[in-house]
């Protein structure tokens, strides 16, 4: 128990940091997964965001200036028809959380349960796991190649 406190207070910690005005909207997000996903686990993933695990990487917060994201490493792989699902990356899809009522959308309870149902059915292969090595400090001392357009 003494870990999970130390996880939530430094996930409290980060939005503080970052945009105390979302806490609300974070609060309500952690608890809509939570909801959703009874046996998942708060992490801090290795680039320092907050971030829910069940079965491998389940979700996950950034707090930017105006808005929450709340992304999806599967996301390419959800059934999205309400369309709130934003991104262009090979897997990666996120929703921005502005306020409070943004959570109460049944779509996006929806799209947590089908992540936890892909994780159920198959578990993130190792090279899409996140690990000390490919975190933060290897995209900080080698940034990604940029694609020529």
């Amino acid at each position: 128990m003494r870990g999970e406190a130390a996880v939530a207070d430094a996930i409290d910690a980060y939005i503080n940091q970052k945009n105390p005005a979302l806490k609300p909207v974070a609060d309500a997000v952690r608890a809509l997964v939570r909801k959703a996903a009874p046996k998942s686990r708060e992490i801090i993933n290795p680039w320092g965001l907050p971030a829910f695990e069940w079965n491998g990487p389940l979700c996950y917060l950034m707090a930017g200036k105006s808005h929450l994201t709340f992304g999806f490493p599967r996301g390419t792989s959800l059934l999205d028809p309400a369309n709130l699902l934003q991104g262009t990356g090979k897997n990666l899809r996120h929703v921005k959380l502005r306020e409070v009522a943004d959570v109460h959308d049944a779509n996006l309870k929806q799209l947590i349960l089908q992540a936890k149902q892909l994780n159920r059915q198959q578990a993130l292969g190792p090279a899409m796991r996140p690990s000390a090595k490919t975190g933060a400090k290897r995209t900080a001392a080698r940034p990604a190649k940029r694609r020529k357009k």
